[in-house]
């Protein structure tokens, strides 16, 4: 059972009634972020349940020492973990001196709390009956500021209704934090400076080992029905890590006592001093005060939106859902500092440290290329080009040589940080992933400038790579790859991992090619990277070489190309013969029992169907998915997107259907039953990608933009725009028809079935 207490909306997450199991899940789900800083939904008052406490600044990490039983050589030194942060929210509040405190009070009523996602602000309200018998209405409004992206904003409102009463604030910032994930429960911040100055404070910290300085600040203000009180500072605690202010407001029954708190981040990465950058932030946002920001906001989600919206008519889930997974992409990634990047949960929680995996390069990049300007695909790519000589470092770790490059599977700065050995040495696919990122970003934008000026040496290290990893089996009379594991991380170090195999051989093969058209037509940065790489004509044959000779384990008795080479060895029980009490089978079964099972955790040969579409038939991709969608229990978050996409190219538009929502509501219905540790933020590209690309069937062939659209029975109609080579198509799609419509200044001919058509600018064509 999923769960279903999200109500359906078009453009908000609203929850109504307050239940104490649901608080953590509904920290993820209302989590605020604005690519620079991220916050879960946490209470700003005192809460004595169960929470999960989670501020976030982007690019800010600690090495965590790794954490295994035994030390094997080439073994990353620390996992690297993105920082729970000082506490930059709390309130304490005390009404009639007893503290506010939702596990605590009588009774809870009319709780409701909403994240509007066309807005970017987070709306919370409830009436509550403490245990002195006080009645009162709470009414909190969040946001993270787009504008004056170190700033957050908290307006608190309280009305007692049933008496008078004492409420005092108790606004504070603190710095003894620590992370839910620490391998050895140490902190990771060091407190350095406790000041403040009137209504502000700042808490400046640094962090060991990585030494980061973040200041966290805070301006607070008190209000008695909307007028300043003006009321002194009183300081409650100012201790090395903590300062509480306290505002003591007597309010009439009715009446509405409120405070507006200013709070953040202020990071040496951006700033030389943090606390002098903290004050300007300050100033900036009391210049125009909660109101006026509010209103920016709202203009600059308006301006995302415009480009980035999907519209579903008919069908409110599917339309929430995918809204939910465009709103959370922004939130985490804005495309402006190439230095950051994006963390599988982004800034709602700690799993996976918050590093970057290959979900970027496979799942992340055609969503911003195609809502944002290519500068913002660009960036992401320049973060892999930056990072060469840490890969180049990792593959000599495991004993490659001349200049082979092994990018991490998890990383903050290029260093492998992974902590499980199957993973770190075997899923070596990541490499191709970034590879094939370089490829589709120019098939895409047709700026082939990046490959000249950086992308060409990435590829000749990954081809280097590559080359060194094969082996030649004399048997077989072969090139093999042993000892892997493939995207479907069910199955560790096994032998010839079609979709490893296959990427590998695309890798060294378009390297080639790469690498003898820059010699070509861009002679002078050939010159340059043949002077670093030592490159030359014989080494690009030997990698044609083991190109041409790739082994790809095959049944003749089933026709399809095998996940592994032992895979016919299991036994291949269906996924729908399970017993559903054995679901998830990754929180019941045993490592070993999944091990030897036939059930794959993601798309692994139809990964590479997906990746390389138009190297084999629609016949082969059909029977490719249907025998291994059988045994696809979809535990991965990145699974349901691709198996979407090859459904609908398939006409199987009810399995695309039932996909596309399994990825769209993943963490609203919380199908994998962890949505409190956070979000799935790489897999919500993958949810755009199922529509474009599924539904839409949008491809880009010849520098032509090709489109076979589809629609499910259950919506009237689907709309999303693109941008395309700085020009914006529209896509709307009925269940007869679909309108192009061009926002441009030259005409475009788009393929649409097979037929060419031609949309001039400002015009609108049907088909």
């Amino acid at each position: 059972m999923n769960q279903d207490y999200i109500q359906p909306d078009n453009w908000s997450i609203i929850e109504e009634g307050f239940d104490a199991a649901q608080v953590e899940s509904s920290e993820s789900l209302f989590s605020l972020g604005n690519g620079t800083m991220g916050q879960r939904a946490n209470f700003e008052e005192t809460y004595s349940g169960s929470t999960f406490q989670g501020s976030y600044i982007g690019g800010v990490y600690y090495p965590d020492k790794t954490k295994v039983g035994w030390w094997k050589n080439g073994y990353p030194e620390y996992f690297a973990k993105v920082l729970n942060a000082p506490n930059w929210i709390g309130i304490d509040i005390t009404i009639n001196g007893e503290v506010l405190d939702l596990n605590q009070c009588k009774e809870v009523k009319r709780f409701r709390r909403e994240l509007n996602m066309k807005e970017g602000w987070y709306h919370r309200s409830f009436d509550a009956t403490l245990q002195n018998g006080v009645e009162i209405a709470v009414n909190v409004r969040r946001f993270l500021s787009q504008t004056l992206d170190e700033a957050g904003l908290i307006r608190f409102e309280i009305t007692p209704l049933n008496q008078s009463a004492t409420i005092v604030f108790k606004p504070y910032l603190d710095a003894g934090v620590t992370n839910e994930d620490a391998n050895w429960e140490e902190k990771f911040w060091e407190p350095l400076e406790v000041k403040h100055q009137g209504d502000s404070a700042f808490v400046t910290a640094r962090t060991f080992k990585t030494h980061f300085i973040a200041t966290a600040f805070m301006n607070n203000r008190v209000f008695l029905n909307a007028s300043a009180t003006g009321n002194a500072t009183e300081i409650v605690e100012a201790n090395h890590e903590k300062i509480q202010f306290q505002y003591t407001v007597q309010t009439a029954q009715g009446a509405t006592a409120s405070i507006e708190k200013i709070g953040g981040y202020t990071a040496s990465m951006n700033h030389d001093n943090t606390q002098t950058a903290a004050e300007k932030v300050i100033a900036a946002a009391l210049a125009k005060g909660f109101d006026a920001l509010l209103s920016e906001q709202i203009q600059s989600w308006g301006k995302i939106w415009e480009m980035s919206d999907i519209t579903i008519d008919g069908d409110v889930k599917a339309q929430q859902g995918i809204r939910f997974n465009i709103f959370q992409l922004n939130q985490t990634y804005s495309g402006k500092d190439s230095r950051l990047n994006i963390g599988p949960k982004g800034f709602t929680g700690e799993k996976y440290g918050g590093s970057t995996y290959w979900d970027t390069e496979a799942y992340c990049i055609p969503f911003y290329m195609a809502t944002k300007d290519q500068e913002v695909a660009r960036n992401l790519l320049t973060y892999r080009y930056n990072q060469l000589g840490r890969a180049i470092e990792n593959a000599e770790k495991l004993g490659f040589t001349g200049g082979a490059a092994l990018y991490p599977m998890v990383t903050m700065n290029g260093e492998e940080c992974h902590n499980e050995w199957e993973i770190t040495f075997e899923e070596i696919h990541r490499n191709g992933a970034i590879a094939f990122a370089i490829y589709n970003y120019y098939r895409y934008t047709g700026d082939y400038s990046y490959i000249p000026e950086k992308g060409l040496e990435v590829l000749i290290g990954i081809a280097r790579f590559w080359q060194q990893r094969v082996n030649f089996s004399t048997a077989k009379n072969q090139y093999v790859m042993l000892g892997v594991t493939g995207p479907n991380e069910y199955e560790n170090n096994v032998n010839n991992n079609f979709y490893t195999n296959y990427i590998a051989k695309w890798c060294l093969e378009y390297t080639a090619e790469q690498v003898r058209k820059v010699a070509a037509d861009y002679a002078s940065d050939y010159a340059r990277i043949a002077q670093k790489t030592n490159i030359s004509e014989t080494e690009l044959q030997s990698w044609e070489k083991v190109a041409q000779n790739m082994y790809f384990p095959y049944s003749e008795e089933h026709q399809v190309y095998l996940q592994q080479d032992g895979f016919l060895d299991k036994e291949l029980v269906r996924v729908a013969d399970l017993d559903p009490k054995q679901r998830p089978i990754n929180q019941k079964w045993s490592w070993d029992k999944i091990l030897r099972s036939p059930y794959i955790k993601q798309a692994d040969v139809l990964q590479g169907f997906y990746f390389f579409e138009d190297h084999f038939s629609m016949q082969e991709l059909e029977k490719h998915f249907d025998f291994y969608e059988p045994f696809t229990v979809h535990e991965s978050s990145l699974s349901p997107c691709v198996h979407s996409i090859q459904a609908a190219i398939l006409g199987k538009m009810d399995m695309a259907y039932t996909f596309y929502l399994r990825t769209s509501r993943l963490d609203l219905d919380d199908y994998n039953k962890e949505v409190k540790e956070g979000l799935h933020i790489t897999s919500m590209a993958g949810t755009w990608m199922s529509i474009v690309e599924g539904f839409g069937g949008m491809r880009v062939k010849n520098n032509q933009l090709h489109f076979s659209p589809r629609i499910p029975k259950e919506w009237n109609g689907y709309s999303f725009k693109i941008n395309f080579r700085h020009q914006i198509l529209e896509v709307s799609v009925q269940q007869n028809q679909t309108k192009f419509a061009l926002e441009g200044d030259r005409e475009i001919t788009v393929v649409v079935n097979g037929r060419e058509v031609t949309v001039e600018p400002n015009g609108l064509v049907t088909v």
